[in-house]
């Protein structure tokens, strides 16, 4: 099983993004525990000007495998059954070429 892919995108000084970084961390944690793998890319939209398109007004943003989970508040359960239902989807590599 490969690890699934977080990406939170937000940009310093942020409390909403400091927020769900401690809860996406909270979360990583909690399910390398229960052996599911996860890695995290953190990209900040005050450095890319797509993203800060895309983005500028509905910061932070959780994806998962590159599809996005949440804005603004990260429910940690909710986070977590994603991120193992994505870990179990046999088809998932396929959709990550």
């Amino acid at each position: 099983m490969s690890a699934v892919r977080l990406t939170l995108i937000g940009k310093p000084g942020c409390h909403l993004c400091d927020d769900a970084r401690s809860v996406v961390e909270e979360v990583r944690e909690r399910l390398d525990a229960a052996g599911v793998a996860t890695t995290l890319d953190e990209r900040d939209i005050t450095r890319d000007a797509a993203l800060a398109e895309l983005h500028a007004e509905h910061i932070p943003v959780v994806q998962i495998d590159g599809r996005r989970h949440a804005i603004w508040r990260v429910d940690p359960d909710r986070l977590a059954a994603a991120v193992t239902k994505a870990a179990r989807n046999p088809l998932r590599a396929l959709r990550r070429r």
